[in-house]
Protein backbone atom coordinates (compact mmCIF):
# COMPACT_ATOMS: atom_id res chain seq x y z
CA UNK A 1 0.00 0.00 0.00
CA UNK A 2 1.32 3.65 -0.30
CA UNK A 3 2.94 5.18 2.19
CA UNK A 4 1.58 7.63 4.50
CA UNK A 5 0.46 11.16 3.84
CA UNK A 6 -0.87 10.23 0.21
CA UNK A 7 -4.06 10.00 -1.23
CA UNK A 8 -6.20 7.23 -0.01
CA UNK A 9 -7.16 4.26 -2.39
CA UNK A 10 -10.61 4.80 -3.45
CA UNK A 11 -12.18 1.30 -3.66
CA UNK A 12 -15.94 0.83 -4.32
CA UNK A 13 -17.73 -2.19 -4.12
CA UNK A 14 -20.76 -3.01 -6.01
CA UNK A 15 -23.22 -5.69 -3.71
CA UNK A 16 -26.39 -6.51 -3.19
CA UNK A 17 -27.51 -8.60 0.15
CA UNK A 18 -29.76 -10.69 -2.46
CA UNK A 19 -26.53 -12.01 -4.68
CA UNK A 20 -25.09 -15.09 -3.38
CA UNK A 21 -22.19 -14.50 -4.63
CA UNK A 22 -21.10 -10.75 -2.84
CA UNK A 23 -20.38 -11.70 0.63
CA UNK A 24 -17.24 -12.61 -0.14
CA UNK A 25 -16.45 -9.70 -1.86
CA UNK A 26 -18.42 -8.00 1.30
CA UNK A 27 -15.62 -9.74 3.67
CA UNK A 28 -12.52 -8.74 1.45
CA UNK A 29 -13.78 -4.87 1.84
CA UNK A 30 -14.50 -5.51 5.36
CA UNK A 31 -11.03 -6.88 6.23
CA UNK A 32 -9.25 -3.71 3.99
CA UNK A 33 -11.75 -0.95 5.43
CA UNK A 34 -9.72 0.43 8.20
CA UNK A 35 -6.35 0.78 6.72
CA UNK A 36 -5.51 3.97 6.22
CA UNK A 37 -4.30 4.03 2.70
CA UNK A 38 -7.74 2.68 1.27
CA UNK A 39 -11.11 4.79 1.30
CA UNK A 40 -13.24 1.73 1.05
CA UNK A 41 -16.79 2.33 0.13
CA UNK A 42 -19.69 -0.33 -0.24
CA UNK A 43 -22.47 0.68 -2.63
CA UNK A 44 -25.83 -1.35 -2.11
CA UNK A 45 -27.31 -1.69 -5.74
CA UNK A 46 -31.58 -2.44 -6.36
CA UNK A 47 -31.57 -4.75 -9.26
CA UNK A 48 -31.53 -7.36 -7.12
CA UNK A 49 -34.42 -5.90 -5.02
CA UNK A 50 -37.18 -8.05 -6.70
CA UNK A 51 -35.65 -11.40 -6.90
CA UNK A 52 -37.13 -12.38 -3.30
CA UNK A 53 -35.08 -9.60 -1.06
CA UNK A 54 -35.24 -6.25 -0.55
CA UNK A 55 -31.96 -4.71 0.27
CA UNK A 56 -32.58 -1.87 2.69
CA UNK A 57 -29.18 -0.27 1.99
CA UNK A 58 -29.64 -0.12 -1.96
CA UNK A 59 -30.24 3.41 -3.57
CA UNK A 60 -31.13 4.12 -7.04
CA UNK A 61 -28.28 6.65 -7.82
CA UNK A 62 -25.79 4.22 -6.64
CA UNK A 63 -27.10 1.43 -8.81
CA UNK A 64 -27.08 4.84 -11.99
CA UNK A 65 -22.88 5.25 -10.60
CA UNK A 66 -22.32 1.51 -11.46
CA UNK A 67 -24.10 2.18 -14.81
CA UNK A 68 -22.12 5.36 -15.71
CA UNK A 69 -18.99 2.68 -15.12
CA UNK A 70 -20.03 0.82 -17.62
CA UNK A 71 -21.26 3.20 -19.94
CA UNK A 72 -17.87 4.62 -19.41
CA UNK A 73 -16.29 1.50 -20.45
CA UNK A 74 -18.22 1.64 -23.81
CA UNK A 75 -20.89 -1.43 -22.54
CA UNK A 76 -24.40 -1.64 -20.61
CA UNK A 77 -23.78 -4.43 -18.45
CA UNK A 78 -23.33 -4.28 -14.76
CA UNK A 79 -22.99 -6.89 -12.28
CA UNK A 80 -22.53 -7.93 -9.12
CA UNK A 81 -20.18 -8.03 -6.70
CA UNK A 82 -17.85 -5.51 -8.93
CA UNK A 83 -14.80 -3.72 -7.63
CA UNK A 84 -13.95 -0.12 -8.51
CA UNK A 85 -10.58 0.95 -7.57
CA UNK A 86 -10.34 4.75 -8.65
CA UNK A 87 -12.73 5.09 -10.81
CA UNK A 88 -11.36 2.00 -12.89
CA UNK A 89 -13.10 -1.46 -13.29
CA UNK A 90 -11.07 -3.70 -10.70
CA UNK A 91 -13.42 -6.98 -11.71
CA UNK A 92 -14.91 -9.42 -8.58
CA UNK A 93 -11.94 -11.34 -7.59
CA UNK A 94 -12.40 -11.01 -3.51
CA UNK A 95 -9.09 -12.70 -3.08
CA UNK A 96 -7.18 -10.46 -5.33
CA UNK A 97 -8.10 -7.13 -3.77
CA UNK A 98 -5.34 -6.06 -1.72
CA UNK A 99 -3.22 -7.10 -4.58
CA UNK A 100 -5.35 -4.67 -7.32
CA UNK A 101 -5.37 -1.93 -4.62
CA UNK A 102 -1.58 -2.02 -3.84
CA UNK A 103 -0.80 -2.25 -7.86
CA UNK A 104 -3.08 0.68 -8.23
CA UNK A 105 -2.26 2.78 -6.23
CA UNK A 106 -2.91 6.24 -4.88
CA UNK A 107 -4.92 8.58 -7.12
CA UNK A 108 -2.82 10.78 -9.19
CA UNK A 109 -2.49 13.94 -11.54
CA UNK A 110 -5.30 15.54 -9.43
CA UNK A 111 -5.34 18.85 -6.86
CA UNK A 112 -4.52 18.71 -3.51
CA UNK A 113 -7.66 18.41 -1.40
CA UNK A 114 -7.85 20.86 2.09
CA UNK A 115 -10.36 20.54 4.89
CA UNK A 116 -10.37 23.93 6.77
CA UNK A 117 -13.78 23.59 9.36
CA UNK A 118 -17.45 23.26 7.04
CA UNK A 119 -15.36 23.75 3.88
CA UNK A 120 -13.38 21.91 1.54
CA UNK A 121 -10.76 23.42 -1.18
CA UNK A 122 -9.85 21.61 -4.36
CA UNK A 123 -6.41 23.40 -4.81
CA UNK A 124 -5.38 24.92 -8.80
CA UNK A 125 -4.04 22.32 -10.19
CA UNK A 126 -3.69 21.54 -14.48
CA UNK A 127 -7.09 19.88 -15.41
CA UNK A 128 -7.39 17.93 -18.55
CA UNK A 129 -11.27 18.54 -18.59
CA UNK A 130 -13.92 19.20 -15.77
CA UNK A 131 -14.46 17.34 -12.84
CA UNK A 132 -16.68 16.79 -10.58
CA UNK A 133 -16.18 16.88 -6.91
CA UNK A 134 -18.09 14.12 -4.72
CA UNK A 135 -18.62 14.06 -0.99
CA UNK A 136 -19.18 10.77 0.23
CA UNK A 137 -20.85 9.68 3.58
CA UNK A 138 -20.18 6.03 4.95
CA UNK A 139 -20.86 4.18 8.03
CA UNK A 140 -17.55 2.92 9.42
CA UNK A 141 -19.57 0.65 12.00
CA UNK A 142 -20.10 -3.17 11.40
CA UNK A 143 -23.98 -3.47 10.21
CA UNK A 144 -25.06 -7.27 10.60
CA UNK A 145 -28.04 -7.84 8.57
CA UNK A 146 -30.32 -10.87 8.96
CA UNK A 147 -31.91 -12.00 5.50
CA UNK A 148 -34.74 -14.24 5.88
CA UNK A 149 -35.29 -14.61 2.22
CA UNK A 150 -33.69 -14.86 -1.70
CA UNK A 151 -30.74 -16.20 -2.48
CA UNK A 152 -28.85 -15.52 1.15
CA UNK A 153 -31.94 -16.32 3.00
CA UNK A 154 -30.71 -17.66 6.55
CA UNK A 155 -27.57 -15.61 6.71
CA UNK A 156 -26.48 -12.90 8.99
CA UNK A 157 -24.13 -10.43 6.71
CA UNK A 158 -21.82 -8.06 8.15
CA UNK A 159 -21.23 -5.14 6.33
CA UNK A 160 -18.88 -2.07 6.54
CA UNK A 161 -18.79 1.58 5.46
CA UNK A 162 -21.96 1.30 3.48
CA UNK A 163 -22.90 4.65 1.67
CA UNK A 164 -25.28 6.75 3.10
CA UNK A 165 -25.33 9.46 0.48
CA UNK A 166 -23.05 10.95 -2.43
CA UNK A 167 -23.51 14.39 -2.88
CA UNK A 168 -21.84 16.50 -5.97
CA UNK A 169 -20.46 19.57 -4.43
CA UNK A 170 -19.94 20.99 -7.93
CA UNK A 171 -17.03 21.29 -10.27
CA UNK A 172 -13.65 21.72 -10.34
CA UNK A 173 -11.54 22.76 -13.99
CA UNK A 174 -8.19 24.19 -12.69
CA UNK A 175 -8.90 26.82 -10.90
CA UNK A 176 -9.11 26.83 -6.88
CA UNK A 177 -12.84 26.27 -5.72
CA UNK A 178 -14.33 25.89 -2.04
CA UNK A 179 -17.41 23.96 -1.42
CA UNK A 180 -19.44 24.28 2.19
CA UNK A 181 -19.43 20.55 3.11
CA UNK A 182 -22.29 18.66 4.56
CA UNK A 183 -22.05 17.46 7.79
CA UNK A 184 -23.55 14.35 8.30
CA UNK A 185 -26.57 14.33 11.15
CA UNK A 186 -25.45 11.18 12.87
CA UNK A 187 -21.87 12.03 14.50
CA UNK A 188 -20.60 8.29 13.91
CA UNK A 189 -20.79 8.42 10.34
CA UNK A 190 -17.73 9.35 8.01
CA UNK A 191 -17.36 11.44 5.03
CA UNK A 192 -14.38 11.64 2.20
CA UNK A 193 -13.85 13.80 -0.63
CA UNK A 194 -12.66 12.45 -3.97
CA UNK A 195 -12.28 14.39 -7.29
CA UNK A 196 -13.39 12.70 -10.60
CA UNK A 197 -13.38 13.06 -13.99
CA UNK A 198 -16.46 12.94 -16.36
CA UNK A 199 -19.30 10.62 -15.71
CA UNK A 200 -17.34 7.18 -14.44
CA UNK A 201 -14.42 8.32 -15.20
CA UNK A 202 -10.66 8.60 -13.29
CA UNK A 203 -10.64 9.65 -9.65
CA UNK A 204 -7.48 12.02 -9.59
CA UNK A 205 -7.93 13.43 -5.88
CA UNK A 206 -9.82 11.93 -2.82
CA UNK A 207 -8.94 12.94 1.05
CA UNK A 208 -10.72 11.19 4.18
CA UNK A 209 -12.09 14.12 6.67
Amino acid sequence: MPRAGLAPIVIELYQSQGCSSCPPANAALNAIASDPAVLALSFAVTYWDQLGWKDGFARPEYTQRQYDYAHAASGNRVFTPQFVINGVNAGSQASSLRQAAAKAGSPRNGPIIAISGSAVEIGAAKAQRPATVWQVTYDPRVRNVAIRAGENGGRTLPHRNIVTRLKALGTWSGPARHFALAVPKDPALRSAIFVQRGKGGPIIAARKI
